[in-house]
C-alpha cells in the first residue's frame, strides 16, 4: 500500500512541509511518480516518521531528530540520550525550584497587608547579598556588571533588596543602596560564590515591617520612622543596618504602589522574646 503526502500528514498530524524537510535529510525516501510528480509513502517509510515524532517528543530539534533516525550509530544514541537524561533532570530541578520559589512568594504576598505598620521582633533571614546601586547611580565597573547578569540569571530565584546604613536611619538622610539577595538554601542550590562584593548576612534579632512607598522617587529611609519609633518607644539598640526586600508593586489609588519588608538588627537583651525569621 502506497499514500500521498496528504494521507501521511493527516496520519501523522503534521504538515507536508516537515514530511518534506525529512525527506530533504534523508529520513525517508519516498517514490515519485514520473507521470504527475506525486510522492507516495509505504508503510516503511511512515515507521521512520513515526521514529521521528518519538524522539521528537523528547524535545530534540529537527535537525537532530533527522540525524538520529537515519545517521546514528548505536553509541550516538546512547550518547545523545544520556545528555538529554541529563537536560531534563536540570530542567526538572529548575521546575521545582520554581515551584518552591513562587509558593514562597505567595505567602509573601498575602501576609504583607495584615504586617503593613505592624512592627515585630523576629530573626532575620540568613542571606547573602551585593549592592549595585547608591541611591540612583549604579555601579558600572566592568566587574560588577559580569556579576549583576550572573545574577539576574537567579531570578526569580533571589530578591531585589535594599540596606540602609545605620547612621542615616539616625541622622535622617535619604541614603540607601539596592542590589539582589538570595536566602541560603538557594545558594547552596545554585551554587553561588559567596566573595566580596557579594556579602553573607548572619540571621539577627531584629525588628521587622512592611511599609509602602507611593509614585516615582518615594522611596527614603524615612518610611522606616515607625520601625524607629517602635525601636525607642520600646528601649531597644540597633546593631546595624536595616536590610529588606521589595516584596511587590501594585497599582492602588492611581499610584503605582510598592510593598517592602524591612529588618532592622537590634541588642537582644534578657525576656525579649523574638519569633523565628519569617
Amino acid at each position: 500500500m502506497r499514500y500521498k503526502i496528504g494521507d501521511v500528514a493527516k496520519i501523522l498530524g503534521i504538515s507536508p512541509d516537515l514530511l518534506r524537510y525529512y525527506e530533504k535529510k534523508g529520513v525517508v525516501k519516498p517514490v515519485k511518480d514520473k507521470n504527475n510528480d506525486y510522492r507516495y509513502y509505504e508503510p516503511w517509510d511512515i515507521n521512520f516518521l513515526i521514529d521521528c515524532l518519538w524522539y521528537k517528543n523528547f524535545g530534540f530539534g529537527i535537525d537532530q531528530v533527522a540525524k538520529m533516525v537515519s545517521r546514528a550509530s548505536y553509541d550516538d544514541i546512547l550518547t545523545t540520550m544520556e545528555e538529554k537524561e541529563q537536560e531534563i533532570e536540570a530542567s526538572l530541578r529548575r521546575q521545582e525550584l520554581l515551584l518552591r520559589r513562587a509558593r514562597e512568594y505567595l505567602v509573601t504576598v498575602r501576609r504583607a497587608r495584615d504586617q503593613l505598620g505592624k512592627c515585630s521582633l523576629v530573626w532575620s533571614p540568613e542571606i547573602v547579598r551585593y549592592l549595585n546601586r547608591y541611591n540612583y547611580l549604579y555601579d558600572n565597573s566592568p566587574e560588577l556588571q559580569q556579576l549583576s547578569h550572573q545574577w539576574l540569571q537567579y531570578m526569580p530565584l533571589c530578591h531585589r533588596c535594599f540596606e540602609i546604613e545605620r547612621e542615616d536611619l539616625q541622622n535622617k538622610t535619604d541614603n540607601y543602596a539596592w542590589g539582589f539577595c538570595l536566602s541560603m538554601d538557594y545558594v547552596r542550590e545554585l551554587g553561588v560564590p559567596v566573595e566580596l562584593p557579594v556579602k553573607l548576612l548572619p540571621s539577627e534579632p531584629s525588628v521587622h515591617t512592611v511599609f509602602t512607598s507611593a509614585g516615582k522617587d518615594a522611596f527614603s529611609p524615612r518610611r522606616l520612622k515607625p520601625l524607629m519609633d517602635f525601636v525607642r518607644e520600646n528601649g531597644l539598640t540597633v546593631t546595624g543596618n536595616a536590610r529588606g526586600n521589595l516584596i511587590c508593586s501594585v497599582l492602588e489609588d492611581g499610584k503605582l504602589t510598592g510593598y517592602f519588608e524591612v529588618w532592622l538588627p537590634i541588642e537582644p537583651r534578657e525576656g525579649l522574646e523574638i519569633a523565628p525569621a519569617i
